[in-house]
């Protein structure tokens, strides 16, 4: 049991050094959901603790071990007739489910405890897996972008300093590793494009892959994962023998084996087996009903919110201030914004935000400043030879309307 906790160790802890390339959302999908699937294998698995799966007595002439193996294997069932709290309750009734069968009797077939273990860690898996797309697909870009200014703020000096296994940048080579950037993001403007694209398929991914989970467990139940929440939440009484996870998850049910007798005929032994485990079946189920509903409504919004983000990043200038100031805790100019908006797609503008999440604030400021100036010299007029002609007023492209605000797209001192 301890070896097994220590592999979950590190999955619980948190490396703040490793590039931001999703959302807190996408975390939960692949962190935390994969974690909390394993613990659970893990403590299905853990015998030491909670004893044998199942055990069951019969009567007479046939060994514990024989009709224990049988039951677990072939499962067991419970009487639907037999649910009645009232018989419960008066005394007629040992357990919920158990009691005499008739040939007219509907019977509940309880197998899903065989695979709790292994759908578990395959569920597992199946989460992780957008993640692990995303990552081959991502291919570490925004790592190699922002590789060595983790002490960009500290460039002061006219020299590289080095400090142990790290280095210090100067101002020069802080502004030629700001300029290698910039010229990365135009020159690959549709690969950032496709960087976007994959990130925002994968979000779509986990969405769908999620919906398809919760049927795949209501499956797996018989048809009682979707209703339980629902069901434990609306059950007032717990003083009652017979609660709704009862019928899902028994604690006591009956298995009937067939042997032949001393004279050939086949005899009938009646066996009650106690599934021990099921204590635990059924909190695990509870809770992942619980998590997968907030997971479902925090997945819907983060989708929700790409596609208002794909509306809002050439409508609204304070909307675009707002994320980038969110990312990289500093004001822009309003004009730099426009410029660089307005020589980017979604994709690039998705791009950029993630670009100011994982960088230090003042490269990224220089970034942007220097972005916006290579942007805004494409509406540059250029003569024959292809060459800026001096003292030419800038071309503008039009005018964009931000929040009812009219801003030309080139600063007017600059004009003058």
């Amino acid at each position: 049991m301890l070896v097994a906790l220590n592999t979950l160790t590190p999955r619980m802890r948190f490396n703040f050094t490793k590039p931001k390339i999703e959302n807190w959302v996408f975390k939960l999908h692949y962190q935390v959901t994969v974690t909390v699937l394993l613990a659970f294998v893990i403590l299905v698995c853990a015998r030491e603790y909670f004893g044998e799966h199942i055990k069951c007595i019969s009567d007479q002439g046939v060994p514990d071990h024989v009709i224990q193996t049988y039951c677990f294997f072939m499962a067991t069932f419970t009487i639907v007739r037999h649910y009645n709290e009232s018989m419960l309750q008066s005394g007629f009734l040992p357990h919920p489910g158990v009691g005499p069968l008739q040939d007219s009797d509907q019977t509940l077939r309880h197998t899903y405890y065989q695979w709790v273990p292994f759908v578990l860690f395959l569920q597992s898996i199946c989460f992780y897996m957008p993640h692990f797309i995303w990552k081959k697909k991502e291919g570490g870009r925004i790592k190699a972008l922002v590789d060595g200014l983790q002490y960009a703020g500290l460039a002061l000096s006219e020299e590289d300093v080095k400090v142990g296994s790290n280095v210090v940048p100067s101002k020069a080579s802080l502004g030629n590793r700001v300029d290698l950037i910039k010229k990365d993001i135009i020159l690959r403007l549709r690969v950032s494009r496709t960087w976007s694209t994959w990130l925002v398929a994968m979000e779509v991914a986990n969405l769908l892959h999620l919906m398809f989970q919760v049927w795949m467990i209501d499956m797996f139940l018989h048809g009682n994962f979707i209703s339980l929440g629902s069901k434990v939440i609306g059950f007032s009484d717990w003083n009652q023998i017979s609660d709704p996870l009862e019928l899902v998850f028994p604690k006591v049910t009956k298995c009937i084996f067939h042997k032949y007798g001393p004279s050939g005929s086949i005899q009938q032994h009646d066996a009650l087996c106690v599934m021990a485990l099921n204590i635990i079946h059924e909190k695990i189920y509870v809770v992942l009903w619980f998590w997968f509903l907030f997971l479902f409504i925090a997945s819907f919004f983060a989708v929700m919110w790409r596609i208002v983000s794909f509306f809002l990043y050439r409508r609204s200038l304070k909307f675009n201030e707002m994320m980038f100031r969110h990312a990289s805790h500093s004001k822009f100019n309003p004009y730099n914004v426009i410029q660089v908006i307005n020589g980017c797609q979604f994709g690039d503008w998705l791009f950029l935000y993630y670009l100011a999440k994982n960088m230090k604030r003042i490269v990224f400021q220089q970034l942007f400043e220097r972005l916006a100036e290579e942007l805004e010299k494409r509406d540059m007029p250029y003569d024959q030879d292809g060459h800026e002609e001096k003292g030419a007023e800038p071309v503008l492209i039009g005018r964009v309307d931000y929040d009812d605000e009219t801003l030309p797209l080139k600063d007017d001192k600059k004009s003058s």
